[in-house]
């Protein structure tokens, strides 16, 4: 029997891309300006944004990297939990940020996890032992330019029959 944490007992009860767009509603993304932008209905791809406000701006009048980064937590773990289902572990374990140039205005990000990648990473982790996939993401601002270079790598573990 495969125990469900009480956030995956919630996406299955309210659909799972409703499940990630309701982050958006978290009090540090509401604080930070962070917004859910889009989520597809089988998580292969969420954007999010972050708008330049008073409340999020460095002493340089820029984006705070600390926004930055936060706006790419934790929805590749999140969509990659909920796409593979109850029967494995998933963490966040390591990130790293490149500030590239300072972002003004909105800046946004866009999260793909195609259905090739899960079934990869299903697949390596088959055995019981611990898988570790790197995701590159690029903050862009209005341009396209980028702003940010977020590299995360996550931890996934099948969970052993309980």
């Amino acid at each position: 029997m495969r125990v469900m944490t009480p956030l995956q007992r919630l996406a299955t009860l309210i659909a799972q891309d409703r499940y990630v767009r309701l982050m958006g509603l978290f009090p540090p993304y509401l604080g930070a300006g962070v917004r859910v932008r889009h989520v597809a209905r089988d998580l292969s791809r969420v954007e999010v944004a972050l708008v330049l406000t008073r409340w999020n701006r460095n002493v340089m009048g820029t984006h705070f990297g600390g926004s930055l980064y936060a706006m790419c937590d934790p929805f590749l773990m999140v969509m990659l939990m909920l796409r593979l289902g109850p029967g494995y572990y998933v963490w966040d374990k390591k990130a790293t940020i490149d500030f590239v140039r300072p972002g003004r205005g909105t800046v946004s990000v866009v999260f793909e996890l195609p259905s090739e990648r899960v079934e990869s990473i299903r697949q390596q982790a088959e055995s019981g032992e611990k898988v570790l996939p790197a995701f590159d993401l690029n903050v862009v601002d209005e341009r396209g330019e980028t702003v940010a270079r977020v590299e995360k790598i996550l931890y996934v573990r099948k969970k052993r029959d309980q």
